[in-house]
């Protein structure tokens, strides 16, 4: 039944035919099961494991190398290569392949947890009236028209109507289901509110809430998937996973690696088609074979084999570095999405503010007879800590607040008229409260008030441990005032009291609605003497004014005390003795905004960064929150940047998309709004952090680019999200975005690190295969070269440290190439020298060595003739291993050359040396001590098909590497100097060719 709140009491029953005294009978509860269904969230049908690792492989430059793996197999075994040698390389790429697929399969498994753990908030029984008999059932049970009733404690088994009050009143926590901060009454009378929200739906409770005041009946309107449950349940259903920006921008490199290998692979082939009836291949065949080989080779030389693993290395380094900052990481790529996040969607519970109500303001009478009459003070302290200062109205600290006469009766009816505990938490290290957050918030007042009599009250509360100060001043009252009888909060009344006694002296403390108060008080306690006075026309209008000040502008929730001597030896108390009171004074309280979020604020519009606040609370209260929080100064009202969701809703489709772009608040809402927010602005191409903490926020944290769930907040929501707050503080995601920022500029460098170096291998096999001498490098040396030594050293470019300025620069563009027209020209020009540099080692032990046969050139060039003419030399020295290994060394050597170049993008070495990052330094060691192992240990130089070097080859290797230094400094000095004629005169014409970065606004 979709309209049920809108309908009355009577009306819901006859639709169901249910009686409100006997329940449905067996009869009409078989017929409600066929027609509603269970009263369960079914089982989603999960993606089989061995399809969730075939998605794995669904990508173009793994395909390539899966392609290169296999035909280097099929080709090894032609050429009759047996044991390791055939198996090493296709072995290697195979298993970097497998780590990565189970990578993400474990992440894929994750997310799928959020289905699973929504089912935990359905209720296991429900108390339901059938037959005109109570029972306790499964809540899998219950149908529709079943009668139910419930009380404090039960978590709601379905979403259900109101039929019967059996308390004075009933109230429901429904956070995880609306985001409200405080517990919502529940009321019998139907709803008139057109397009009601959850929170307008006052006589409905919602599946997976739970009862927190009295006690009441209601019947099933909707079970299973047809509750607000189910509901979110369906939309986290239809939400797919959104592709992170650096994915997007990696698979358009990929595209763009995989033509470019396409077109040299049959461009060598083509080259060579005049040399495939050469003697030493023996046939047209064997040539062909051969030169596919060359290109098999060049295809894993173009690959960055160790891309993906760096890729992850450097995120999962990021994480480290996040979680100290109390953001823990659930999705990898999620690290790196913060980097360019636009808008951040933030919930104002718990994230904002401390989600902690406190005391901030006091107003008492100061004096009837002098000025001022009214004294107001204001409360510090914003959590539940009993820790704070009291100010009086010209911002001075009172030393002694109890020595107050008002003060001192405020913190003695707080301590009293009170249900709640206060309790410090020695292993979360806190202060908790049990019971509501307003009676939490007059027991903190009454610890900051202290106690009369004694100079050194405060420094000597201060000595007390955490775990006795908690209550030390409300436990005081409690054993001075005796409770002798308590007047229950009733609905009508609006307030509550209760009768103390000490030495032979009873008093009854009330605290209640300001108008049910002070409408029944005769008489002031005035703050200057203590005296009573009587409390006259003029007084209490100035009191109504300072309440619609508290309530009205400043939205603070109110509270009205005071107090009555009654009789000696009197026992109960009645409704009738409620009045002729004496007002003590008002109190105002807020969920108070975090401290440290005025500058976090402050970072993001600094950093381009736009703050929407999202919550389910009231228009106003949002609005005020957003002006002490003291960061929008600039503000001068909310026309046009505050709305509620039915207000925006109503909006044309125009006047939506330009409110999205001014919005500032979004009040009002329930989870599909949240999820609508977030496509909305994903439609304007922002990239969207949301935050969240109920099972409400799950649809929402799964659809934003990066969902971030509070770590105090529901299973479903850190399981749908990609990060989790550990201290649920918007802080902390201001400092995460600048982490994400440094973690995408390192990414950045080691991709461009590794793009040079593979277009030096490139340059290398193609300038070899057209010049027609011999193979410079064989496939598993390049192997050797791609994992080993480009992997180490560009996985420590991810220790580059932060910019000092990350936080000062806009968002970069989504669509922003990793590598744009200028900065390829110049790692082409480093990738040319690096690909020249290895063949001229080559041809440098060929030719001038002092331990070479030192040929003509031309004898090298006419290499696959040797067997077929005579020479002076033997034709089996082509195939020694030494100039392969000049080769591959220089080629190893220059690119550790190459790693200090990427330490800045634009600074020169003298600027950022080499020691500012001691982890590239030290894989740089590393990297050169392996590759003396492979020179000089034996069953590995065969392995890899080389052999141990001389001095003078060593000094050769030095003389061809170092260059590449000097060629990036004067490329560097270039780009710091002449950066828009440069870039200019490089770009690129080809606009699809390479992404291009998009103009910043300035």
């Amino acid at each position: 039944m979709e309209d049920a709140y809108a309908r009355s009491v009577s009306e819901v029953l006859d639709f169901f035919g249910v009686e409100p005294t006997k329940g449905l009978t067996d009869v009409q509860v078989a017929q409600h099961a066929r027609d509603y269904g269970r009263n369960v969230l079914p089982e989603e049908r999960r993606a089989p494991f061995l399809k969730l690792v075939l998605k794995q492989f669904d990508d173009l430059l793994v395909k390539i190398l899966i392609v290169a793996a296999i035909v280097s197999f099929i080709l090894a075994l032609i050429n009759g290569e047996t044991g390791l040698t055939a198996f090493l390389e296709p072995s290697v790429i195979l298993m970097i392949l497998a780590a990565n697929a189970a990578v993400g399969v474990i992440t894929e498994t994750n997310a799928e947890k959020a289905l699973v753990e929504l089912r935990a908030y359905q209720a296991d029984v429900a108390t339901v009236l059938r037959n005109g008999c109570f029972s306790i059932i499964p809540a899998t049970e219950l149908v529709p028209g079943d009668v139910v009733e419930i009380s404090v404690g039960c978590k709601i088994p379905a979403d259900m109507r109101m039929i019967e009050m059996l308390s004075n009143e009933l109230r429901v926590d429904q956070a995880i289901l609306t985001g409200e901060s405080c517990s919502v009454e529940k009321e019998l009378e139907s709803a008139i509110a057109t397009k009601a929200v959850y929170q307008d739906k006052t006589n409905i409770l919602f599946s997976g809430t739970v009862v927190v005041c009295g006690r009441a009946r209601a019947v099933v309107v909707g079970v299973g998937t047809n509750t607000a449950m189910g509901s979110i349940r369906d939309s986290m259903l239809q939400t797919e996973d959104e592709v992170t920006p650096l994915k997007k921008k990696l698979d358009e490199f990929g595209t763009f690696l995989a033509k470019v290998i396409a077109g040299i692979c049959v461009l060598v082939w083509i080259v060579n088609i005049g040399h495939f009836r050469d003697p030493s291949h023996g046939g047209f065949l064997q040539g062909a074979i051969h030169y596919f080989k060359i290109a098999v080779a060049l295809a894993v030389a173009a690959i960055p084999e160790g891309l993906p693993a760096v890729v992850t290395t450097c995120l999962a380094l990021g994480t480290k570095r996040m979680a100290r900052l109390n953001a823990i990481v659930r999705s990898l790529p999620s690290v790196e999405t913060l980097g360019c996040t636009t808008v951040i969607c933030s919930d104002k519970t718990g994230t904002l503010t401390t989600n902690m109500m406190s005391v901030s303001k006091v107003c008492v009478v100061h004096s009837v007879n002098r000025s001022p009459l009214i004294a107001e003070y204001s409360v510090s302290g914003t959590t539940y800590a009993p820790k704070g200062t009291i100010f009086d109205s010209n911002g001075s600290p009172i030393d002694l607040p109890a020595q107050l006469p008002c003060l001192l009766h405020l913190a003695m009816c707080s301590a009293l008229c009170n249900d709640s505990i206060l309790q410090y938490n020695p292993d979360k290290g806190n202060y908790e409260k049990i019971g509501e957050s307003t009676e939490v918030a007059l027991r903190v007042l009454a610890e900051k008030v202290g106690l009369p009599g004694y100079d050194s009250m405060p420094s000597s509360l201060n000595m007390l441990s955490k775990h006795e100060r908690a209550s030390y001043c409300n436990h005081y009252w409690e054993d001075q005032l005796k409770k002798i009888s308590v007047a229950e909060f009733t609905r009508d009344r609006k307030m509550m009291s209760v009768l103390c006694s000490r030495n032979q002296l009873q008093i009854m403390f009330l605290k209640g609605a300001p108008e049910s108060i002070i409408s029944r008080c005769t008489s002031v306690l005035c703050n200057d003497d203590g005296s009573t006075a009587p409390l006259t026309a003029s007084t209490r209008a100035e009191l109504e004014l300072r309440l619609q000040s508290f309530a009205g502008k400043e939205t603070l929730r109110c509270l009205a005390m005071a107090l009555k001597m009654m009789p000696v030896g009197q026992q109960t108390l009645s409704y009738d003795d409620e009045k002729d009171l004496t007002f003590i004074g008002l109190v105002g309280m807020l969920d108070p905004p975090r401290e440290e979020v005025r500058n976090a604020m402050l970072s993001c519009m600094n950093a381009g960064i736009r703050v929407i606040v999202v919550t389910g609370d009231n228009k106003s209260t949002a609005e005020s929150l957003y002006c002490k929080i003291g960061a929008f100064d600039d503000m001068v009202d909310f026309v046009g940047r505050s709305y509620t969701a039915s207000e925006f809703e109503e909006l044309p489709p125009l006047q939506q998309t330009l409110a999205l772009q001014r919005m500032a608040l979004f009040t009002r809402v329930e989870p599909s709004h949240k999820k609508m927010l977030v496509e909305a602005l994903q439609h304007q191409n922002e990239v969207v952090a949301m935050t969240g903490d109920g099972v409400n926020d799950a649809p929402a944290l799964k659809k934003a680019d990066i969902g971030i769930a509070m770590g105090s907040g529901t299973a479903v929501a850190k399981s749908a999200s990609d990060m989790v707050l550990a201290d649920d503080n918007f802080a902390t995601i201001v400092a995460a975005v600048a982490e994400g920022r440094a973690i995408y500029n390192n990414t950045k460098q080691f991709i461009r690190y590794m793009i040079s170096s593979n277009i030096g291998e490139v340059v290398c096999i193609f300038v070899a295969a057209v010049l027609g001498i011999p193979d410079t490098l064989a496939p598993v040396q390049l192997l050797w070269v791609n994992l080993v030594t480009d992997g180490l050293p560009a996985t420590a470019i991810g220790f580059n440290k932060q910019d000092s300025d990350v936080m000062k620069a806009k968002p970069r563009k989504v669509n922003e190439a990793v590598v744009t027209g200028w900065l390829f020209f110049r790692y082409l020009v480093i990738g040319a020298y690096v690909g020249l540099a290895t063949i001229a080692g080559f041809i440098w032990w060929f030719v001038y060595a002092e331990n070479g046969p030192k040929l003509p050139y031309s004898e090298l060039m006419n290499f696959d003739s040797c067997s077929t003419r005579e020479t002076t030399y033997p034709c089996s020295i082509f195939d020694d291993r030494h100039p392969s290994t000049v080769s591959m060394t220089v080629l190893v050597v220059v690119e550790m050359f190459n790693a200090l170049n990427n330490l800045s993008e634009n600074q020169s070495l003298l600027v950022i040396p080499p020691w500012s990052n001691l982890w590239l330094l030290g894989s740089i060691i590393l990297t050169m001590l392996l590759h003396v192992l492979i020179l000089y240990v034996h069953p590995l130089s065969i392995l890899f098909s080389v052999t141990p070097l001389s001095w003078s080859d060593w000094a050769a290797v030095l003389y061809l590497s170092f260059p590449v230094i000097i060629i990036d400094e004067v490329l560097k000095f270039f780009s710091r100097k002449s950066s828009s004629g440069l870039r200019f005169a490089f770009r690129f014409r080809r606009p699809d060719l390479l992404p291009k970065r998009e103009v910043r606004d300035k």
